[in-house]
């Protein structure tokens, strides 16, 4: 962009040019051009109040592909500044108020302007979880994750939450202008109204029906795409992230690789990093990370979600038609829905867990995760605690997510630990088979079930349950001691030195997950406390911290995962000897392979006689066994399944040579 020390006044001769090319003016002498500028490019177009323009010659590329001539053409332009290489073609009413940057596209679109003090999406409060309010979250350009779940839910720190809200203000209060910004090689075609909206560099914007109040975040490495009828007012739309195919938007936060389309429609919700939203409709709804839904008969509504997949036909009913839609629900990370499934807020659904069935009563299962959720005949939910731990689903969401994430090109806001096991969740299976053993010792065997929660689970089911608890457990507790091990050695550490945990670690026994971010409660408390004091005043400041948070991840982790393994096994690590190290490593392959053939055995569940149904239409018993083969392919030559099985094999031998190299490490450190 020139600056205004750059331009110069029109010539006479210059507007004599431009006149006869059908070019008026309010006042002419506030037009005003670069060095070289050439009237010819500029036709039929009228300009008001202050207007600056650059060099518009040469041509500009359209994502069609094409090459168009730069410069104006039938347009209104007022209080504009049009940077250098721009075509700017066929604008209905007029351009106003707008910072144009260089090799920006503008055609057929009917009207854009942005009003006095506009913000841009900026500074609006919505109404998240609980629609009668009191969970508000402020809108901002820089919105994360992790900055709207501490504004939402934990409103038990007034003062903190003042605090973030006094902080989105002054962001809000920064970005507010007169005047709206098209970033550099934007291109904007066929829009019927823009109003109030910045524009970043890249962004794609063809085809849409109203765009109102907001700001669409854009840069090179990841462009923003704004398709054909889309409606919005009051959002922000960030880097990386498509709204298409009619999408209706009302008061919304899309975050960073987002795809939301085929007439979607949200209001009042937030959507944060590679959210997938098609065809159904959102209210009030706090959709962290990964949240998923493709379906049209899917209502989200009051609810919190992450790494989340909904089943056709999901809804939720936030009132009990007493006090009006003031509940909300949870369900915790790695939940999914089933076909039609039904359950009447409040409730609370532990992580990675299963929910089908109408259930019509409210029920907290969060300490219970990987488990599976059934409505009964009367809406009453049964749960089997842990039964999803050895899924093949649950193996295959820790391996996608890290794979899936588009966001590639610009500085990723959102801070996200994608581990399935984790303190987090391991921390939860602990409390759960506590609570299990103490239920299955102190309840009759006449009793048939008990209540968890609001669950029913089955007397018979709490020893089983146990059992898949004590896999989840052992297979990541001795799994971090082996890493640390083989850390160790690669690095040529001592391994007494290395099992240690390190000074900067907080070791908390609850672990928080905080929008998609993994954390002991201290360093969040820690976080809460500076916020309020005022250490940390800026959106900048907090975003900071939380890289210092995410960073401590692995020390953090290993300082909880050393004191739950002497916790669950009953020992001291700092007295262990090579012998020791050698004995957790075998049972580390013992334990971890049988995880892994539970998993193999699940999938083998894909390719048995009842997934065989329908296969072979019209053919003979034979061409059934064919027509599956041709379609599914056979078990063994699976991906998934020889993957699985390479896995077990290698265990052992990975596992005899990290013995053998604690035994030299041991001899040379005299630990023996």
């Amino acid at each position: 962009m020139k600056q205004a020390t750059d331009y110069t006044a029109l010539t006479q001769d210059q507007i004599s040019t431009l006149q006869r090319q059908g070019c008026t003016a309010q006042d002419w002498t506030q037009v005003v051009v670069t060095q070289g500028f050439d009237p010819a490019c500029i036709q039929q177009a009228h300009f008001m109040g202050q207007v600056e323009i650059g060099d518009l010659s040469g041509t500009i590329t359209t994502p069609q592909g094409l090459a168009k001539p730069c410069g104006i053409y039938h347009a209104t332009v007022m209080n504009c500044t049009v940077g250098r290489g721009c075509r700017i073609a066929n604008v209905g009413v007029h351009i106003a108020n707008y910072n144009i940057e260089a090799h920006v596209c503008i055609e057929h679109v009917g009207l854009m302007q942005t009003h006095p003090g506009a913000t841009f999406g900026n500074g609006i409060e919505i109404s998240v979880l609980n629609e009668a309010g009191g969970r508000e979250i402020v809108l901002f350009d820089k919105l994360s994750a992790q900055f709207a779940y501490m504004m939402c839910l934990h409103r038990y720190r007034p003062k903190m939450v003042a605090k973030l809200k006094a902080m989105a203000m002054a962001h809000t209060e920064a970005v507010t202008s007169d005047r709206g910004t098209v970033g550099a090689h934007a291109s904007l075609c066929g829009v019927k109204e823009i109003v109030d909206v910045n524009i970043g560099p890249w962004a794609r914007v063809h085809q849409a029906c109203s765009l109102q109040n907001g700001t669409l975040l854009s840069c090179e490495q990841g462009p923003t795409t704004v398709g054909a009828d889309v409606i919005a007012h009051g959002f922000i739309v960030a880097e990386e992230s498509s709204v298409t195919e009619g999408a209706l938007l009302t008061e919304v936060f899309v975050g960073q690789g987002c795809r939301i389309g085929k007439q979607y429609s949200a209001e009042g919700s937030v959507f944060f990093a590679n959210c997938e939203a098609f065809h159904g409709e959102a209210v009030s709804i706090f959709a962290g990370p990964y949240t998923v839904t493709h379906h049209k008969s899917t209502l989200l509504i009051a609810g919190l979600f992450s790494f989340y997949n909904a089943g056709s036909g999901t809804n939720q009913s936030n009132h009990m038609y007493k006090l009006g839609p003031c509940h909300e629900g949870k369900l915790l990370r790695g939940t999914k829905t089933g076909s039609f499934s039904y359950m009447m807020w409040p409730c609370r659904v532990g992580p990675f867990s299963v929910v089908l069935g109408k259930h019509s009563s409210n029920f907290d299962t969060a300490d219970f995760p990987f488990s599976h959720l059934e409505a009964r005949h009367d809406g009453k939910c049964m749960m089997v605690p842990g039964l999803h731990l050895t899924t093949v689903g649950t193996v295959r969401d820790g391996a996608k997510w890290p794979q899936r994430d588009r966001r590639q090109g610009c500085d990723k806001r959102d801070m996200i630990d994608f581990a399935v096991f984790s303190p987090y969740t391991i921390g939860k299976m602990i409390k759960a088979q506590t609570q299990l053993k103490a239920l299955m010792d102190t309840t009759d065997k006449s009793v048939e079930t008990v209540s968890i929660g609001g669950a029913l689970v089955k007397r018979l089911i709490l020893r089983t349950s146990q059992k898949y608890y004590r896999t989840g457990i052992e297979v990541y507790l001795r799994e971090k001691l082996v890493q640390r091990i083989e850390h160790a050695l690669a690095q040529g550490r001592d391994l007494k030195h290395a099992l240690a945990v390190d000074d900067s670690a907080m070791a908390s026994e609850d672990w928080i997950d905080l929008g998609g971010q993994l954390m002991p409660r201290q360093r969040l408390e820690t976080f809460e406390e500076a916020i309020e004091r005022g250490d940390l005043a800026s959106v900048e400041a907090f975003q900071e911290a939380l890289n210092k948070i995410h960073e401590a991840y692995e020390e953090d982790e290993w300082a909880w995962a050393r004191a739950a393994y002497e916790q669950v096994f009953d020992v001291t690590i700092d007295a262990f000897t090579g012998e020791s190290l050698q004995e957790a490593a075998n049972a580390f392959v013992q334990v971890k392979s049988k995880f892994l053939n539970l998993v193999v055995a699940d999938a083998g569940k894909e390719f048995a006689e009842m997934s065989q149904i329908g296969f072979g239409q019209d053919g003979t018993a034979e061409a059934v066994k064919g027509d599956f083969f041709e379609v599914r392919g056979d078990y063994e030559d699976n991906s998934f399944v020889r993957d699985m099985k390479r896995r077990v094999a290698e265990l052992q031998s990975h596992i005899e040579h990290l013995n053998q190299q604690i035994q030299d490490k041991t001899t040379q450190e005299n630990l023996c």
